[in-house]
């Protein structure tokens, strides 16, 4: 099954499942009971903490939810933040961070790649833990549209439609 998250962000071969970490939580497991999928591929886009730029095209079955209260050191989680889906090794995998927020400030960005994340996009995370939970495969295929920085809105706009369609052709190239 190839899911999308929604909203402006959907393609003709994927089926949207909310943006954001709860909607496409509830509605992946409303999925998940109904149609049981053997898989699940999530397609969108993600900005870069850095390393990656506008357009590049990445692939992960490996997600955190890290929030920036964790880097000030104000908060603390009892619950584990990571997941390394389908046995992905932590040394090789792209790690990708979800949160209901966007970051937009450089020195930030920089803070959550001394932890080994390296993308952001919002509804990640709670679709390898819903596939965790139901026990299958699960990865993601993002395409960059821009940096984590205070221009993020205005490039990811900018750029959007572009990415779509790239992602898109990557999609249908690769089958």
């Amino acid at each position: 099954m190839i899911v999308c998250a929604g909203n402006n962000e959907t393609f003709d071969f994927a089926t949207p499942i909310g943006v954001g970490l709860i909607d496409s939580a509830i509605n992946l497991t409303r999925l998940m009971i109904e149609e049981q999928p053997d898989s699940i591929v999530f397609v969108g886009s993600a900005g870069s903490y850095g390393t990656y730029k506008p357009f590049d095209i990445i692939e992960s079955s490996a997600a955190g939810n890290i929030e920036l209260s964790l880097i000030t050191g104000s908060a603390y989680t009892p619950i584990d933040n990571t997941i390394y889906h389908d046995n992905v090794s932590r040394e090789t995998s792209i790690m990708i961070n979800s949160s209901n927020y966007i970051t937009t400030d450089m020195e930030v960005a920089a803070e959550y790649q001394k932890l080994g994340l390296e993308l952001e996009n919002m509804e990640f995370f709670s679709i390898l833990k819903v596939a965790e939970n139901f026990e299958i495969p699960a990865y993601g295929i993002f395409i960059v549209t821009n940096y984590c920085d205070e221009n993020a809105h205005e490039d990811f706009i900018k750029n959007h439609k572009e990415a779509k369609a790239l992602l898109s052709q990557y999609i249908k190239d690769k089958n």
